[in-house]
């Protein structure tokens, strides 16, 4: 998700667009009044976008309402990773589906490495979120608005495949479970779709009925267990800040890395489980343009991919570090 610097060569962009004259001048938003997510294509594609905040649903009731059922617990929370599914779109009746739904994403995610070596140190919870009616918003069409407790749907600021949920909501009902380091947020739906909330951290949204939904997930714990970058830019932007601190992203070029001995200089020239050799190719943390990634596509910046050597690598010690 984007870092804060990326603000600093939207805004002039952004102040040029809402110069131009139009019939009627839009005002500008209140402060706070936006967010930044990710979007995923069915295709596997990422991009950014800046969108208004969803607003709470005016029917959310307290989140005491809810039960948690454990999917999985393998542990005390200080020694794991905890995953929390909220369900958003399920009646009383439907329940058993959501449940269905978070196993089968969780059952996905460990096909993935590091998940499926370190299954057993993370905890796995279920919300079981009440709806008073089945579905989300704007599924399967535009236009269709249905009283569900978190106020999901997709079409999100006119983007089909953005699903978007108000993530106050769905963090004070992930907030019942025992611990709670990613928040997954799944929609009563077959419809691909998905969101990714960086800023303020640990929440994604998930299609449940959807097969390949739960890529979302994996990308979404790279950011919030691995502190990765993404690895794809969405605008022909340059990179000016000083080196970063997540492992997969670098100001210096290849020949820089091995003559400096930083970051992933090890790792050059190896094969990488995503496909390729690690390098230094140019295009990370939303940059087009002087910021380096170790692998050609790793799922930090394509779904449907594996985690590069270096981004593994960062997993692999943010679980040992946490479970021991």
């Amino acid at each position: 998700m984007p870092r804060p610097v990326r603000l600093a060569l939207l805004v002039p962009a952004l102040i040029a667009f809402l110069a131009v004259p139009t019939s009627a001048a839009a005002a500008p938003s209140p402060p706070g009044s936006t967010e930044w997510v990710e979007v995923f294509s069915p295709d596997g594609t990422i991009r950014q976008v800046e969108i208004p905040k969803r607003e709470a649903p005016a029917t959310a009731r307290a989140a005491v309402a809810a039960t948690v059922t454990a999917l999985q617990q393998t542990g005390a929370s200080s020694q794991r990773f905890d995953l929390v599914f909220v369900g958003d779109g399920y009646t009383s009746s439907e329940i058993s589906t959501f449940q269905s739904h978070a196993a089968s994403k969780w059952a996905e995610m460990t096909t993935v490495e590091p998940f499926k070596t370190y299954k057993n140190s993370f905890n796995v919870w279920m919300v079981n979120v009440v709806s008073t009616q089945s579905g989300v918003d704007n599924d399967p069409t535009q236009g269709i608005s249905r009283n569900t407790t978190l106020g999901m749907g997709f079409w999100c600021s006119g983007i089909e495949r953005l699903l978007c949920v108000n993530t106050t909501t769905a963090k004070s009902y992930a907030a019942l479970a025992p611990g709670s380091d990613q928040v997954v947020a799944l929609a009563n739906s077959t419809k691909y779709g998905g969101a990714g909330y960086g800023a303020g951290g640990g929440v994604a949204t998930a299609s449940g009925g959807n097969a390949s939904s739960g890529q979302v997930a994996i990308h979404e714990l790279g950011h919030s267990m691995g502190n990765l970058a993404d690895e794809y830019s969405t605008v022909n932007s340059t990179y000016t800040g000083g080196e970063p601190s997540a492992a997969n992203a670098s100001k210096y070029t290849a020949a820089q890395l091995t003559s400096g001995r930083r970051k992933w200089y090890r790792y050059l020239g190896q094969a990488t489980p995503d496909g390729g050799v690690i390098g230094a190719y140019q295009g990370a943390a939303d940059y087009a343009y002087g910021i380096y990634r170790p692998s050609e596509n790793s799922i930090m910046r394509t779904l449907g991919r594996q985690f590069n050597l270096v981004g593994l690598d960062a997993m692999t010690k943010a679980i040992l570090a946490k479970t021991g």
